[in-house]
């Protein structure tokens, strides 16, 4: 039921006046946090991952969201009709709808158009499903060359028995009587200004301009169903996280003859426990020997593609980055790859046993400080500092 549902800003742990930034990034942290991935054996997160979606996925819509802000949870509702309720009309007398209650509709009530009309009619008109969103959770390596998943979403779909219609049989379906089948009565009112005549919705149809005398008893007369279905997803390589792909029609079904709407599938990317991500360049740190530093080596490096090799020359010293060109991230939808960078940290040798010890002690004699270029600079700099 409706009232048993949670506040969908308290799900996402906002205020009511948060930005359209801040929903999401409040939403993306809470999926990531309770996605089914993540947690596969968890139910509880499972049911709050589909608790935030559906916060999300009402708060991050302009129009869901104004009418949760003015109605709760029955204003989102697919049986919701603003129309019958609402806001009242001018001087008591039955009014306008939430939908219509617009600067034309305050228009028409004091100067006769009919521009609510027009929006009136539009109520038996196509229209398009709403947009679903959901998101995947993907590794280092499948964001990086692209991947195939399957996707878990609830979505409405057009009722298979009734072929949309809402009703058992075709011939069970009849124009409004009242209305004429447009949707949209005429009204005369008496106002400050006089008798105007106003156009509104119809209260019996409900601006369907149409009426069901044997509703399907699987759609309830609704023309649409809310099913869980399993959508197959390409994720293009070079995707980062936080990014969406959209896969056209796989959103909710119209009504009245309207388009499918979209599924909008927002990545979220595992960290690594080797390489960090920037644009297309892969950046890792790598610890060699002090050997290795001194001589030369030829060392393998880890990359996306698997170990390579790479002839280090000696006297390198520690904090040195080098570039593995082509060998980072792919392009998103391009050509070519970005190229892995790769900084070397000398790792001193602890432990060392006496015969070790004495051996370094003869060498570090042997070399004196001529060899270091940096620590001879630095104490000559100290030198001319205490000089002045």
């Amino acid at each position: 039921m409706a009232d048993q549902k949670r506040d969908y800003y308290e799900v996402l742990g906002i205020a009511k006046g948060a930005s359209e930034d801040e929903i999401k990034q409040a939403y993306r942290k809470l999926a990531k946090k309770h996605h089914p991935d993540i947690n596969p054996n968890d139910k509880a997160a499972e049911e709050k991952f589909k608790e935030v979606g559906e916060a999300y996925e009402v708060l991050s819509d302009q129009q869901k969201r104004q009418l949760y802000d003015s109605y709760g949870h029955a204003g989102v509702d697919p049986n919701f009709n603003a129309g019958g309720g609402g806001f009242g009309g001018f001087g008591g007398g039955g009014g306008f709808g939430f939908d219509d209650f617009d600067l034309g509709s305050v228009f028409d009530a004091f100067f006769g158009g009919n521009g609510g009309g027009a929006r009136a009619a539009r109520r038996n008109g196509p229209v398009r499903g709403e947009n679903v969103r959901a998101s995947s959770v993907l590794t280092f390596e499948e964001a990086a060359f692209g991947c195939e998943k399957t996707i878990g979403i609830s979505r409405t779909e057009s009722c298979a028995k009734c072929n949309g219609l809402g009703a058992e049989d075709a011939a069970d379906i009849s124009s409004c009587q009242t209305c004429g089948g447009t949707g949209q009565v005429r009204a005369s009112r008496r106002t400050p200004m006089g008798v105007v005549s106003t156009t509104e919705v119809c209260q019996t149809c409900g601006g369907k301009g149409k009426i069901i005398k044997n509703p399907c008893g699987v759609c309830s007369g609704l023309g649409r169903v809310r099913k869980s279905k399993s959508i197959k997803v390409n994720i293009p390589a070079g995707i980062d996280d936080g990014q969406t792909v959209s896969i056209r029609g796989e959103g909710n079904a119209g009504q009245n003859g309207g388009g499918t709407g979209d599924l909008y599938v927002t990545v979220q990317v595992r960290p690594h426990p080797l390489f960090v991500r920037d644009g297309t360049s892969v950046h890792c740190e790598m610890p060699i020997t002090f050997v290795q530093a001194a001589l030369g080596a030829e060392i393998e490096v880890p990359t996306l593609d698997g170990k390579v090799k790479y002839n280090m020359p000696e006297g390198t010293q520690t904090g040195t980055t080098f570039r593995l060109k082509s060998m980072g991230i792919p392009k998103i939808n391009g050509s070519g790859r970005g190229d892995q960078y790769v900084k070397v940290v000398v790792e001193v040798p602890k432990n060392l046993n006496s015969k070790q010890k004495d051996i370094l002690r003869e060498f570090g004699e042997q070399v004196g400080d001529k060899n270091y270029e940096k620590r001879k600079g630095f104490f000559d700099k100290i030198k001319d500092s205490l000089s002045k």
